[in-house]
């Protein structure tokens, strides 16, 4: 099953027999408290126009516990995810088709947990809304109760020292923006730098100019120009887990299986005594 659907292929299905449950995940990554600006507000932008029939999720709400020590998007209750996928209408018989507004995080933040959670057919859409050429709509549908029960673990899922360990012996990927892998900035979380041994790889250089992934033949060098290579296990973080699902999204589209390390760099920052390397070196 391809993790991602073009535009025109989700048209197509949606006028179809069989059209997917369509999920609405716009999120940006606020940094509202260090600019004073107002935080992104993903609720109104979905009000204000979405494709017809979408439901919107609330990333920090739906797709994330409270923040604290596991990190500032923490894994949901599982029963509460659950529960709220059902209210959004996904069943497990029926596709689901996940898209944000362009950058890609927050559609692969759902497309994760859902596949983690055990859905079977799960794809977001590829460049997300600005790729969507058909009208749009601002009436909220109220989806009928879906029937998807959770059942965890059929995605990798990395701890802290899981993440540490694959950083030794496999290949962790750090999918943050060069600068915050090397400590040079960091607007977030108390410390700078990465995990000792990880590699730098930005998600943004898993994408083209119009915010559609690369081929998956170009994503299959790019990452084994980073060592993802037959019989080597992969797996990827960034700040909270969101962008680090980008990663794994296209690990997926270059047919590589990734374990994902949700509490991120949020988390192991939050503990001092977890090492820190600095600079372009993975030591």
């Amino acid at each position: 099953m391809n993790a991602i659907i073009s535009a025109p292929e989700l048209a197509s299905e949606l006028a179809g027999g069989r059209p997917p449950v369509l999920l609405d995940v716009r999120w940006q990554l606020s940094l509202a408290k260090v600019s004073g600006e107002p935080p992104f507000d993903g609720r109104a932008a979905y009000e204000a126009g979405h494709i017809p029939g979408a439901v919107y999720v609330d990333l920090d709400r739906e797709l994330a516990a409270t923040p604290g020590p596991r990190g500032r998007h923490p894994l949901p209750d599982v029963a509460e995810f659950g529960a709220a996928m059902r209210r959004a209408g996904v069943s497990s018989g029926t596709p689901v088709v996940v898209y944000d507004g362009g950058q890609g995080w927050g559609a692969a933040r759902a497309w994760w947990l859902l596949r983690w959670a055990g859905h079977p057919n799960v794809r977001v859409l590829d460049g997300g809304l600005p790729h969507w050429a058909g009208p749009l709509e601002t009436s909220v549908p109220t989806p009928a109760e879906g029937d998807f029960e959770p059942a965890p673990g059929a995605m990798g899922l990395l701890d802290a020292d899981g993440a540490a360990a694959l950083a030794r012996a496999g290949v962790l990927m750090d999918a943050r923006a060069g600068e915050r892998y090397r400590g040079e900035v960091e607007p977030i979380d108390p410390v700078g730098g990465h995990i000792p041994g990880a590699v730098s790889a930005p998600t943004n250089e898993n994408v083209a100019a119009d915010g559609r992934f690369l081929p998956a033949e170009d994503l299959t060098a790019r990452f084994k120009a980073l060592g993802a290579v037959a019989g080597t296990e992969v797996g990827a973080y960034c700040g909270s887990g969101v962008s680090g699902a980008h990663e794994v999204l296209a690990l997926a589209v270059a047919g590589i299986p990734a374990g994902l390390y949700v509490g991120s760099w949020s988390e192991w920052s939050s503990d001092p005594s977890r090492p820190v390397a600095v600079g372009p070196d993975p030591q």
